[in-house]
């Protein structure tokens, strides 16, 4: 029996912090209920792509400095299609039919949505490319 639906949503990680209210628009309650979980699952893959991003761009991103490293993700997610649609495949295809399906209704700001996201999460985390960058260095 194939329960894809149930599946992809029961090994999503739950966010706790996440506040639902009645005045919420579709798309913000979409970005709550379905695209931080899917984010959340989908970081550690998230970061070993960036990593390769980086490595496949000559490794540039190490000799910037930290202003210019997170100008550096934004752009690489804003302006590198190839690179954009990637990552958005990445959300894409954990998404269910249903979620699909009003994601196609309004996703030009989703993908707007989601790519923020994308971006502030990297960011967050920009030590974690230093710390890889000290390790092959050595």
């Amino acid at each position: 029996m194939n329960d894809r639906p149930n599946d992809l949503v029961r090994i999503r990680p739950q966010i706790k912090k996440t506040i639902q209210f009645d005045n919420m628009s579709a798309d913000e309650r979409f970005q709550n209920e379905t695209l931080r979980p899917i984010l959340k699952l989908q970081n550690p893959l998230f970061l070993v792509v960036f990593s390769n991003y980086i490595e496949k761009r000559k490794g540039v991103f190490y000799s910037l400095n930290l202003e210019k490293r997170l100008r550096y993700i934004e752009n690489s997610l804003i302006k590198d299609q190839k690179f954009r649609n990637s990552v958005k495949g990445m959300v894409l295809g954990q998404f269910t039919v249903a979620e699909y399906k009003h994601y196609i209704l309004n996703s030009s700001a989703l993908n707007k949505r989601m790519m923020q996201m994308v971006i502030e999460r990297l960011k967050d985390q920009v030590q974690l490319f230093e710390e890889q960058s000290s390790a092959q260095e050595s």
